[in-house]
């Protein structure tokens, strides 16, 4: 009986290797194998789970963003770590997971400063500033319950406190004039909505007729066909149709945002983003801030 335990284990043993020897063909997977010192012992043990995070290696590498993602866990990426003569394989953020994290902790930061943001607390040190607040300060003085005022597409720099201004406004204009004001930081709002899908008759109907709309870091999103013609061109045209006051805040101006949302730059996706960029400049005025980066 011994005997025969030996003679499978070294029949195991010997298919295991053989297994690693064909794998090792396999030039990405022999790199990442010498690269990561992983032993013959540890390599004919774990064949099977290099390869997988071999050919999830192979996806990142010509990957554009999160929506191009191939992985088992999106923005992650299946990989091996020799800890102590033994592999252990953990799912690893991405660089566009670790840049999309970073930007919903900076969010997180500044939801309590937005919440509670007043007219007194914007920085008026900065000269780049005073046209910015000049407009908003028109804007708050001849808003009415009803109005068909326009609302600000404000872009600029990084940091340079967008939100917080438009914010610190609206929300005076909702403590004293009893304004209905929603400020929607839409890269979430359109992942939460692809992510339930029960989620969108709701919102939809919400965002096109609420009384002001903050669309807050357009261009930060993943664009999609969805995303941009059914959820964003449905709000705009809606809105437009409505009068309804509309701001926007972004990183881009109103030339880069419409680059970004062609997503493949073919004919048809260059149309329907100038169709959204036409709607965005109907329901609104362009600032531009840039100024220095208040998050830090």
């Amino acid at each position: 009986m011994e005997k025969l335990t030996m003679t499978l284990n070294e029949k195991v043993k010997k298919e295991l290797k053989n297994s690693y020897n064909e794998a090792l063909k396999n030039e990405n997977f022999k790199n990442l194998v010498n690269n990561l010192k992983i032993s013959e012992e540890l390599g004919c043990k774990n064949t099977s789970q290099i390869m997988d995070a071999v050919e999830e290696l192979k996806n990142c590498k010509n990957c554009k963003g999160l929506y191009m993602c191939k992985n088992k866990f999106e923005g992650h990426v299946y990989f091996p770590e020799v800890n102590n003569n033994t592999l252990k394989f953990n799912y690893v953020a991405c660089k566009y997971q670790k840049k999309l994290e970073k930007m919903q902790e900076e969010k997180e930061k500044s939801v309590n400063a937005i919440a509670y943001a007043k007219i007194k607390d914007i920085y008026t040190d900065d000269k780049k500033r005073l046209p910015i607040i000049k407009w908003l300060k028109n804007f708050y003085d001849h808003y009415e319950k009803v109005n068909t005022l326009k609302g600000l597409y404000l872009h600029g720099s990084f940091g340079s406190g967008k939100t917080f201004m438009l914010a610190a406004f609206l929300n005076e204009l909702v403590e004293k004039k009893n304004a209905n004001v929603e400020i929607v930081y839409w890269p979430e709002a359109l992942r939460n909505m692809k992510e339930d899908f029960s989620l969108v008759e709701e919102k939809l109907a919400y965002y096109q007729n609420v009384d002001i709309l903050v669309v807050d870091d357009i261009g930060a999103e993943n664009v999609t066909a969805w995303g941009r013609d059914e959820i964003l061109g449905t709000i705009l045209q809606s809105r437009m149709n409505k009068k309804l006051t509309t701001f926007f805040t972004s990183n881009y101006n109103i030339q880069e945002l419409e680059a970004h949302l062609a997503i493949t730059k073919n004919s048809e996706d260059v149309v329907k983003a100038q169709r959204i960029i036409e709607r965005i400049k109907c329901l609104t005025d362009d600032l531009e801030l840039i100024s220095d980066n208040r998050r830090k």
